[in-house]
């Protein structure tokens, strides 16, 4: 997959949250998004997602640009902001009628996903019982859970203890491995350094600076 970013602006009551970006992303890298909170960086994401429209300029991904035959990238799995989902159903029973949707997966996979972030496919507790951590494993196994080519999560290791921020490492990896495009913020910088190939450093909707991290935890 690639994506490029042309000449991006936005414009949101009266105010312009994203200022001529240009960015080429590629698959097969992780690419970490740097800034203060209402930098843009969650514009930014929203922008790739197709979740807004531009002001001017465009998304290209691969072949076709988001906003004329398609208005989202064909393969994606996101998590933005806080994960929600339907109170008294289970976190298997929520995810099984997200993957009913597309039919891309079935029974098979949607318990491979939840069992990848660390919860049980079996548990009988609803959502409305799950902590916060337990609400964020299940946000990241709706994002990874029909192998997106095009991977986005917003603070995924929020809310998350030690064990469940090695286990986002370890999905990144493997899905950085697999050949798709990750994009993540963090606001952590020592975490967005370890995590990512790339870091884009973004302030008041522009992008300040983009550079290769050399200090890459993921193999």
């Amino acid at each position: 997959m690639k994506i490029i970013i042309e000449n991006y602006s936005k414009t949101l009551n009266q105010s312009e949250v994203l200022k001529n970006v240009n960015l080429t992303l590629s698959g097969g890298k992780i690419y970490g998004l740097k800034g203060k909170n209402g930098s843009g960086k969650t514009m930014l994401m929203r922008a790739i997602c197709g979740l807004i429209v531009p002001t001017k300029g465009s998304v290209q991904i691969d072949d076709y640009v988001l906003g004329e035959k398609k208005s989202f990238p064909d393969s994606v799995g996101l998590l933005l902001e806080n994960p929600a989902f339907l109170k008294n159903y289970t976190g298997y029973k929520n995810l099984k009628m997200l993957a009913d949707i597309q039919k891309k997966v079935g029974e098979k996979e949607v318990r491979e996903a939840i069992q990848r972030v660390g919860l049980d496919p079996d548990d009988k507790r609803t959502y409305r019982k799950y902590s916060l951590g337990m609400k964020q494993r299940l946000g990241i196994a709706a994002a990874i859970m029909e192998h997106p080519k095009l991977l986005i999560l917003d603070e995924p290791i929020n809310a998350l203890d030690e064990a469940g921020a090695k286990l986002v490492r370890d999905i990144l990896s493997e899905e950085k491995s697999r050949g798709a495009l990750c994009i993540i913020a963090c606001h952590d910088t020592e975490e967005l350094n370890y995590l990512s190939d790339e870091i884009i450093e973004i302030s008041d909707g522009e992008i300040k600076k983009t550079y290769e991290n050399e200090k890459v935890g993921l193999a």
